[in-house]
């Protein structure tokens, strides 16, 4: 599988596949993985369920929405005199 301009396209010919995964979605890792390519991976060689197909696309929403709530953290903490300081209790 690959990516290229918001599409994750997983037969060599580039025909079938997802559309609107964001860059970020697709590399983003956890723990030390990118899901959105890993359960696709699991999956090679077998044509996904409609059931699959949807749980793909709740996933990336999923990791989506994720990264909105990691930028908005950052966003608050360095908001707040970065880290650590931002969690530091006055006397």
């Amino acid at each position: 599988m690959t990516w290229s301009e918001g599409h994750v396209f997983i037969d060599r010919k580039k025909t079938r596949g997802f559309a609107g995964v964001p860059a970020a979605v697709w590399a983003f890792e956890v723990g030390g993985y990118a899901p959105c390519e890993k359960w696709l991976k699991a999956r090679r060689g077998r044509t996904l369920t409609p059931e699959e197909v949807r749980h793909y696309r709740v996933m990336v929403a999923a990791l989506q929405g994720t990264l909105a709530v990691m930028i908005e953290v950052d966003r608050v903490i360095a908001a707040h005199g970065g880290w650590p300081g931002a969690f530091a209790r006055g006397s």
